[in-house]
């Protein structure tokens, strides 16, 4: 995409941003779902990427009603997935119960990424009166957030426990 000349070009390059970054994610979520122990964990891990690949359907449709086809490469989700892939799989961590605490950690720094990128484009999208296209990210939106207190929950009940 070339430089933004206006409101619309910058929501566009928004959501193209957020179509890679949710492929970035939906990867590593599976990879990490794959080194989870503990079996809640894992089934969280499994739904999430569910939840992001439909995410990521809804901002191919945003973009093709807006004559877009293309995503932006986000450097920003590259980095988060390295780390991810760093601090939870390439580390040799012995206890499974810490190697849980770390991907919870993670997971959640990405899911708080992409809460800022979908809030941003929901902004964009209501300041060019575009109803349909902010009713779909208000929805992402919350999904990420219900994802991530979820996560929370979890690691507060029992992973962060088992770790101790």
């Amino acid at each position: 995409m070339s430089a933004p000349e206006n409101l619309e070009d910058c929501y566009a390059g928004e959501l193209a941003d957020l179509w890679s970054a949710n492929d970035q994610m939906e990867k590593v979520v599976k990879e990490l779902a794959s080194v989870a122990s503990d079996d809640k964990l894992k089934q969280k891990l499994e739904k999430a990427t569910e939840g992001i690949a439909k995410h990521t359907k809804t901002i191919k449709a945003l973009l093709d009603e807006m004559g877009e086809s293309e995503k932006e490469h986000c450097k920003g989700m590259e980095g988060l997935v390295k780390e991810a892939r760093k601090h939870a799989i390439e580390e040799d961590i012995q206890d499974d119960d810490v190697r849980d605490v770390v991907i919870v950690a993670q997971y959640q720094r990405m899911c708080h990424y992409g809460i800022c990128g979908f809030g941003t484009s929901k902004a964009f999208a209501e300041a060019l009166g575009k109803k349909d296209h902010v009713k779909k990210l208000d929805e992402i939106t919350a999904s990420i957030y219900d994802a991530d207190e979820n996560m929370s929950d979890l690691a507060e009940r029992s992973v962060n426990l088992a770790a101790k």
